[in-house]
Formats: structure tokens, C-alpha cells, sequence
């Protein structure tokens, strides 16, 4: 089965990659909106949809419904719900249409969505991925930058 969506534990990620956003508070909109740009550019690179679940009680705008900011979607758990609560409910619908990967460092929550049959990947193995996909989109790039410069050169 292919991995039809990415379900990103937010703060879960955020803890992990403090390079991101760095001197800022890990719950912080400043750190949120850093890791919503890297996931809208590797959503870009991959072609594969990302959504990202963060917990709404420490959102200081209490945003409770879904935004899509860059067509990476945003979620905020209501009050009452957790972000963990909110990635397995979607696991669960999504796996009719295909595999998910839930990104968490949460052992009960990877735990929960193995038994549910989808797939997990701990935060430092998606930042490397992260990595590794910004570093062929920049190849790829010069790649291309190359070849127009020299379809464009002048003839002496």
C-alpha cells in the first residue's frame, strides 16, 4: 500500500528539530509557522499532502478549526481532545484509501497507529528526510539553472 497522506504530530517535531526557529519557544507561532514552511516545501517536492496536528489548548488564538495555510493542513484540537486523539481518529478513516505515516516520537501514539495499520516514522528520521528532499530540490534547481544557461549562451 502507498502512503496516500503525511500526519504530522506538530509539537512532537517541534521538539525534536530545535535548529528550527532557534531562540524561540517551541510552542511559539514563530516555531509553527517555521515548520508549516518546510512541510508546505516538502509537500511541494513530494507530491504527497501533509497535514499537521497540534494541541489547540496551548494555540493562543484558540483556533479550533482546520486552515489550510500554503495547502498544508493545519489542525488544532479542540478543548477536551488531544492532538494524539486527532491523528489516530484520521488514521482510522484514512486507511480505506491507503497508508498513512504518522511522524511522532510518542511511543503509545506509534504504538496505536501500528496496531491500526498504518505507518510511523520518528521526528529525527523525518527532519533527515526532510533534508535530504530540500537537498534535491536545490540539485535539481542548479540542475536546471545549468541547462538554461547553456541553452542560452551566445555563439562567438
Amino acid at each position: 500500500m502507498s502512503i496516500v497522506r503525511i500526519l504530522v504530530d506538530g509539537y512532537s517535531l517541534l521538539h525534536a528539530w530545535p535548529e528550527l526557529a532557534e531562540g524561540q519557544a517551541r510552542h511559539s507561532a514563530v516555531a509553527r509557522e517555521a515548520l508549516v514552511r518546510y512541510l508546505q516545501q516538502y509537500q511541494d517536492s513530494s507530491s504527497t499532502p501533509v497535514t499537521v496536528f497540534f494541541d489547540g489548548a496551548s494555540n493562543p488564538v484558540k483556533t479550533t478549526a482546520t486552515s489550510a495555510a500554503n495547502n498544508v493542513e493545519i489542525i488544532y484540537s479542540k478543548t477536551g481532545q488531544t492532538a494524539d486523539d486527532l491523528i489516530e481518529r484520521t488514521t482510522h478513516r484514512i486507511l480505506p484509501f491507503g497508508e498513512p505515516l504518522v511522524v511522532t516520537d510518542d511511543f503509545a501514539e506509534r504504538d496505536t497507529v501500528i496496531n491500526l495499520g498504518g505507518s510511523v516514522m520518528r521526528c529525527s528520521e523525518f527532519i533527515k528526510e526532510l533534508g535530504h528532499s530540500q537537498e534535491d530540490l536545490q540539485r535539481n534547481i542548479e540542475d536546471h539553472n545549468r541547462r538554461e544557461r547553456a541553452r542560452y549562451k551566445k555563439p562567438r
